[in-house]
């Protein structure tokens, strides 16, 4: 699972448990600049992933790591489809975030609030 939180002018993820082995990264800064915006999408785990380097994908249980699909790096950790959020990224070095949080609704309420 992941946790979303907002740092002066960057947006702050930082994966806990053992998905940071799973997914290879402990935590992520992105500038708000960066960030186009953010939805709850349980759907999102079934689309295609791409090319796993590095991470971790077992069908039904666990996508977590980068993954390379038509030209993009998406970047996910998702257990619990029905608490997945995207985060659309510009000028960074993945074009989008899927993250498991706790609380979807309120994750997208504090990004969209951090981009007006």
């Amino acid at each position: 699972m992941a946790l979303v939180t907002i740092d002066g002018d960057d947006l702050v993820v930082v994966i806990e448990g053992l998905d940071k082995l799973w997914a290879l990264k402990s935590s992520l800064t992105i500038p708000l600049a960066n960030v186009r915006g953010a939805t709850a999408d349980p759907g999102i785990t079934a689309e295609r992933k791409g090319i796993r380097a590095p991470g971790t994908h077992l069908p039904g249980v666990i996508t977590a790591g980068t993954f390379h699909l038509d030209g993009e790096k998406v970047f996910w950790d998702v257990k619990d489809p029905s608490k997945a959020v995207v985060l659309e990224l510009a000028d960074e070095r993945y074009s989008r975030l899927v993250l498991q949080v706790e609380d979807p609704r309120a994750t997208v309420e504090l990004v969209e609030n951090a981009l007006r």
